[in-house]
C-alpha cells in the first residue's frame, strides 16, 4: 500500500468516534423526512451486530424497523467475540425459532461481523431468509488471511481459534450471489475495514449500494435506515435494484458508486 492510502485509512480510522456523532445528529435532523421512507407488508426481521458489540449497538437499528411495523429481534447472544461454537449452534436454531413463530422466512440486517453472519445463514438454509442486507460487512476477505486494517487487527486478537481451520484454509467466498436477494451496503468513508470488502459480486437479485458514513455510524445514518426501510418494503418475489430517492433532496445522501 502507498503512502498515501496507508494515511488515508489512518486518518479514517482516527476520525471514527467524531464521525460517528455526525450520523448520530444527522439522524436527529432527519427524522422528519425519515417518515416518508417506504412502508411494506410485516416480514420478520433479525438484526446482527458487528465485532465486540453486543444488541446494545443495534438498539436505534431495531427502534426503527419497528417504527416501520415489522417484528423485529436482536440475536440475544451477548457481545459478538466472533464465530465462537456458541454462535455457530445458536444463529440456526435462533433462525428456525424465529420462521417457526412468524410462519415464514426472516430479513436478516448484519452490521459488520453479523452481516457475514448473516450470508452464512442465508447460504445454509436459504429457504429460511427472506433477504439478507449487510452494514459494511467484509465478507470478501472471509476465509483470507488476516490483514492489517483496524478492524483485522481486533478481529486477529478476539476471534477464537476453531480446530481445524487456518485463517488460509479455503472456503467459499462469500462475494457471490446469494440464493437470496442481498443489498451490500459499503461506504468508501469506512474507518473500520475496507470498503471493497463489502462488495459483492452483482447479479439478478444481489446488489451493492454506497453510503456517506463511518463504520460504526452505520446503525444510525438517515441514508442507512432509508435503505433498511426500502429493502424490507419489497413484496415477496418482486426484487428490484435500490433507487435513490428523488424526494427532498434526499438522493444526495447517496453517493455514485
Amino acid at each position: 500500500m502507498s503512502t498515501r492510502p496507508r494515511r488515508r485509512a489512518a486518518l479514517l480510522a482516527a476520525t471514527e468516534p467524531a464521525r460517528t456523532l455526525v450520523s448520530a445528529g444527522a439522524l436527529a435532523a432527519a427524522l422528519p423526512l425519515l417518515r416518508w421512507a417506504p412502508r411494506g407488508d410485516p416480514n420478520p426481521v433479525l438484526v446482527l451486530p458487528g465485532l465486540m458489540a453486543s444488541d446494545v449497538s443495534t438498539r436505534a437499528l431495531r427502534a426503527w424497523v419497528a417504527r416501520l411495523g415489522h417484528p423485529v429481534v436482536g440475536w440475544a447472544l451477548g457481545r459478538n467475540r466472533g464465530p465462537t461454537e456458541e454462535v455457530m449452534d445458536e444463529l440456526p436454531r435462533l433462525l428456525d425459532r424465529l420462521v417457526t413463530e412468524h410462519g415464514g422466512p426472516v430479513s436478516i440486517v448484519g452490521w459488520s461481523l453479523g452481516g457475514i453472519y448473516a450470508r452464512r445463514l442465508a447460504l445454509r438454509a436459504p429457504d429460511q431468509v427472506r433477504q439478507v442486507i449487510s452494514l459494511g460487512s467484509p465478507f470478501s476477505l472471509a476465509g483470507q488471511p488476516v490483514g492489517g486494517g483496524a478492524g483485522a487487527r481486533v478481529y486477529r486478537r478476539v476471534a477464537p481459534r476453531r480446530p481445524g481451520r487456518t485463517a488460509t484454509t479455503p472456503r467459499r467466498s462469500l462475494a457471490r450471489p446469494l440464493p437470496v436477494p442481498s443489498t451490500a451496503v459499503y461506504s468508501r468513508w469506512d474507518g473500520v475495514v475496507d470498503w471493497r470488502a463489502c462488495r459483492q459480486q452483482t447479479g439478478p437479485t444481489s446488489e451493492n449500494v454506497a453510503v456517506r458514513c463511518s463504520h460504526l455510524g452505520m446503525g444510525y445514518d438517515p441514508a442507512v435506515l432509508w435503505l433498511v426501510a426500502d429493502r424490507l418494503a419489497l413484496p415477496d418475489g418482486e426484487w428490484r435494484p435500490f433507487r435513490r430517492p428523488d424526494r427532498f433532496g434526499l438522493g444526495a445522501l447517496f453517493p455514485e458508486e
